[in-house]
C-alpha cells in the first residue's frame, strides 16, 4: 500500500482546510448578526439613558448622541428610598439563590441515588409545575401569603420564587448527580467516608457547575421580577424592590423614558456582574474528576 507523503499531506490538509473555510464565514457571521440582534435592546437602552432630555422627546431618533447626559442617572440616585429599594432586591435574589441551590441539590440527589415509592410520579409532577403560568398561579399565592401574615414583607417574594426555581433547579442537578459514577460512591464508602462526606466534599464539587447555572436563573427571574412585587406588596413601599421603582418615572401626563432607561441600566449592572463572576463554572463539566 502507498502512503501519502508529507507534500500530498499539506495538500489535502489546505484543501480541507478551503473547503470547510466557507462554512466556517458564515457560522461566523450568523453568530455575529444573531449577537448585534440580542445586543442592539441593550445598546439603546443605554443610549436613551445617556440622552439628554430633548433628543429622547425628539421624534427624529438617531443611534447616537453628540451630547451625552448623566441627568437621568441623578434623577435616579435622587429617587426616596432608591438605596433601600436596592438593598431590599439584593436580599431577596440572594435568599432564593442560596435556599434554591441548597434544596435543589438535597432533592436532585435523594431522588437519583434513592430507590422510592411514587419517584417517578414526583418527578413527573416538578416537570408539570414548571409548565403552569405563574400569572396562574399570582391569585391563589396572593391568598396564601395573607393567609400566611405574609403580605407587604420580603418572605412574600422569596418563598414563591424559591418554589418556582426548584423544579427547573432539580431536574437539570438530577443529570449532573446521575453522570457522577456509582463506583465513585462505592470507593468512598470503602474508604471510610460517610454519606455526609460523600455529599459534601466528593458530590457537591462535581455537580457546582450545574449549581451555577441554576443559580443564574434563580437568580435573573428573581431580580426581575415586578408581578409578585406588585401583588404581595400592596400598600409597605418600604419593602419594595428595584422593579417597583420604575413606577415612579411612569407618570399621567408624560412618561420619564430618561429615568426608565437610566434605573433600567441600573438594574441591569448587578446582573452581568453576577455573571461574570459565575461564567468560568457555567461550561465547566465532569472531565478528569473520575481517574482510573
Amino acid at each position: 500500500m502507498s502512503a501519502l507523503g508529507p507534500d500530498s499531506s499539506r495538500r489535502y490538509a489546505g484543501s480541507a482546510f478551503r473547503v470547510r473555510r466557507p462554512g466556517r464565514l458564515l457560522a461566523e457571521a450568523s453568530a455575529l448578526i444573531v449577537a448585534v440582534v440580542v445586543a442592539f435592546p441593550l445598546y439603546w437602552m443605554v443610549l436613551s439613558a445617556l440622552k439628554p432630555a430633548g433628543e429622547i422627546q425628539s421624534t427624529d431618533a438617531k443611534p447616537w448622541t453628540l451630547a451625552p447626559s448623566l441627568d437621568s442617572f441623578r434623577r435616579v440616585f435622587e429617587q426616596q428610598d432608591f438605596g433601600r429599594y436596592f438593598v431590599n432586591s439584593l436580599l431577596v435574589a440572594g435568599t432564593v439563590v442560596l435556599a434554591s441551590a441548597l434544596i435543589a441539590f438535597l432533592a436532585a440527589t435523594a431522588v437519583t441515588r434513592f430507590r422510592f415509592k411514587f419517584r417517578t410520579t414526583l418527578l413527573i409532577m416538578f416537570l408539570v409545575a414548571q409548565m403552569v403560568p405563574v400569572e396562574a398561579l399570582t391569585i391563589p399565592l396572593f391568598f396564601q401569603m395573607r393567609d400566611f401574615g405574609q403580605l407587604n414583607t420580603l418572605g412574600s417574594l422569596i418563598l414563591p420564587h424559591i418554589a418556582f426555581s426548584l423544579p427547573f433547579a432539580i431536574w437539570m442537578l438530577r443529570g449532573f448527580v446521575k453522570a457522577v459514577p456509582e463506583a465513585l460512591e462505592e470507593a468512598a464508602y470503602i474508604d471510610g467516608a460517610s454519606r455526609t462526606r460523600f455529599l459534601w466534599q466528593i458530590l457537591f464539587p462535581l455537580v457546582f457547575p450545574g449549581l451555577v447555572a441554576t443559580s443564574v436563573f434563580s437568580f435573573i427571574s428573581t431580580w426581575n421580577d415586578f408581578l409578585f412585587a406588585k401583588t404581595f406588596l400592596i400598600s409597605d413601599t418600604s419593602q419594595s424592590t428595584l422593579p417597583m421603582a420604575l413606577l415612579v418615572f411612569f407618570k399621567p401626563d408624560e412618561n420619564d423614558w430618561g429615568g426608565i432607561m437610566a434605573a433600567s441600566t441600573v438594574m441591569t449592572i448587578p446582573v452581568l456582574v453576577f455573571f461574570v463572576l459565575v461564567q468560568r463554572r457555567l461550561v465547566s463539566g465532569l472531565g478528569g474528576a473520575v481517574k482510573d
